[in-house]
């Protein structure tokens, strides 16, 4: 339960409705697994019934972890995100979790709007009841998309940057005698080749050129016994 918890804080989710909850839930487990997320347990609902849980909700969707008779319908959390979060713009959503050890009972199913399924390997489709929660909600979350990633700081390095520094990469070889003269243009092509694989920005170029000057300072000013 605490993962559970976890999984929703994870994704934006803060009402959790518990269906008939065991008694012998283990307490201090679960506030060790939910740490900052234990509100959420806290100020859970608590129901008899799946039917009195969903009273109010436009969508009711439902796991299930199998297929068969009145399950063939379903879709995946992927498919389904996106009608659930347009409904629950206007009503609250339910998505529900069968127990552990059994999933969804099949005169449950009744209640449910939507059926998900969440992809898994033909041999063993069965996931783990909190690996399930953060699964599902994740898709939720993805279609809400307040979720960015930092920017770059510094635009990518130019042309002109960049050969400026090659030639102090071009520079440092010879001063710290990396190789022959004559492979030297070989091995360039090398460097030029590794770095050049991805962008570079400003910055990258900066700590780059800074490298190799301080090798070459340090090939010229260092006394040959701390230069090792």
């Amino acid at each position: 339960m605490g993962a559970i918890c976890r999984a929703m804080k994870n994704c934006g989710l803060d009402q959790l409705v518990l269906v008939n909850p065991s008694p012998t839930m283990d307490q201090i487990e679960l506030r060790k697994m939910a740490l900052k997320a234990l509100p959420i347990y806290k100020q859970r609902k608590e129901f008899d019934s799946v039917e009195e849980a969903v009273a109010d909700c436009g969508a009711v969707a439902m796991t299930s972890g199998v297929d068969g008779f009145y399950r063939d319908h379903a879709s995946t959390p992927r498919q389904a995100a996106p009608e659930l979060i347009e409904i629950a713009a206007q009503k609250p959503i339910a998505i529900v979790f069968g127990s552990e050890d059994k999933g969804m009972k099949t005169e449950e199913l009744k209640f449910a709007t939507h059926l998900l399924r969440i992809p898994s390997h033909h041999d063993y489709s069965s996931i783990n009841l909190s690996q399930a929660v953060m699964l599902v909600t994740h898709e939720l979350y993805q279609v809400i998309g307040d979720f960015s990633l930092g920017d770059e700081k510094t635009p990518p390095a130019d042309h002109r940057f960049m050969e400026r520094m090659f030639d102090c990469w071009d520079l440092a070889m010879k001063d710290i005698h990396f190789c022959q003269d004559e492979k030297r243009e070989h091995m360039m092509m090398g460097l030029r080749r590794v770095l050049t694989r991805g962008t570079l920005t400003e910055n990258d170029v900066k700590i780059m050129m800074g490298l190799a000057r301080q090798a070459s300072w340090a090939a010229k000013n260092l006394p040959e016994g701390d230069q090792k």
